[in-house]
């Protein structure tokens, strides 16, 4: 089987037509285009998600704390705990294992989040760190996100830019490649998208907007997640290639490495889907945290399309994410 998330096609075939117990008191469950389980406890609802990081090596501490706590604002809910998992070769030093909790430390303080358990195991089943987090939130229920509220004309947007998580993994994991290939400054700048990471504040802003979606946009990348976008909310999408927000460092390095970096992980970016009477909010609440925010198409009666120059594609569903395929041209893995 080829690297990275299990394709969402196989995902249906093989995992989901498995799960066939269902309880009332689960309000969302495994599902192509949801970022997480909905547990109701009454007024309040248990927001619950999972996520290993397997692509990077370096910062795999705060990344595995960010990504978790991500899924969890996609449903504008609060993340308030960590379970952490970390699977570590034979060859692992103890040094590795504490510089990964303390970045992880670090970060979950810096959220607000509290590491409440987990494990940590020395095995030679794992030929790098792997470290998987599960993270748990709370919403009010009466702020639940409402899919089928979603009507055709409501605008898609997405935060930040095209990229991130790619772009700073890329760099820093392979940065003695890119130090004669890309100018200092850049190599820098993308390096430290690092601290973009974070969705906290997207979903916290929209959760109390009462947008009807949002998507943490991972593998896949910006095209993936419109893709998964789509599906969750059974509508169609089309989108416009020239709106998609993507840096100068994020064009060179997908350039150099001959990757799409509309395909490309881009955790810490949002999708959003919202309504034309909340987008003016929207736009200046996001401009007073600093946030960049673009609108970049819309719904749709069905398809799923993405515009170029007039010219329109379907969009296909997600599969080998672009990092790995970059990795995979220097047997990183």
């Amino acid at each position: 089987m080829v690297t990275g998330k299990l394709p969402n096609d196989l995902l249906e075939d093989i995992v989901f037509k498995y799960i066939k117990h269902k309880r009332k008191d689960i309000l969302t469950g495994a599902a192509v285009g949801e970022d997480n389980a909905l547990v109701d406890f009454g007024d309040d609802v248990a927001v619950l998600s999972t996520d290993p990081i397997t692509g990077a090596v370096n910062d795999i501490g705060s990344l595995a704390v960010n990504i978790s706590c991500n899924d969890i604002s996609t449903s504008g809910g609060e993340p308030i705990g960590l379970l952490m998992t970390i699977l570590a070769p034979p060859e692992t030093t103890y040094e590795d294992i504490e510089s990964i909790m303390k970045d992880a430390g670090e970060t979950a303080q810096s959220l607000n989040v509290e590491i409440m358990g987990g494990h940590t195991e020395i095995t030679d089943a794992v030929n790098k760190i792997v470290v998987s987090t599960t993270a748990i939130g709370r919403v009010k229920k009466k702020n639940l996100q409402r899919t089928e509220n979603i009507n055709v004309g409501d605008k898609v947007l997405i935060s930040k830019w095209a990229g991130i998580e790619g772009t700073s993994i890329l760099l820093n994991d392979l940065e003695s490649y890119f130090i004669d290939k890309l100018s200092e400054n850049m190599l820098e700048e993308g390096k430290d998208y690092g601290k973009y990471i974070s969705v906290l504040k997207e979903g916290k802003i929209g959760g109390q907007l009462g947008v009807n979606y949002m998507h943490d946009i991972t593998e896949g990348g910006v095209l993936g997640a419109v893709w998964e976008a789509h599906k969750a909310i059974g509508k169609g999408i089309k989108i416009k290639k020239d709106l998609i927000p993507i840096t100068d460092v994020t064009l060179e390095l997908s350039k150099i490495l001959d990757i799409n970096p509309l395909r490309l992980i881009s955790s810490g970016s949002m999708l959003i889907i919202v309504k034309d009477s909340q987008l003016d909010e929207l736009k200046d609440r996001f401009k007073k945290e600093n946030i960049n925010l673009s609108v970049i198409g819309e719904v749709t009666e069905e398809g799923i399309y993405m515009e170029d120059n007039g010219n329109l594609s379907v969009i296909d569903p997600p599969e080998v994410d672009e990092l790995y395929r970059a990795l995979g041209k220097f047997n990183t893995r």
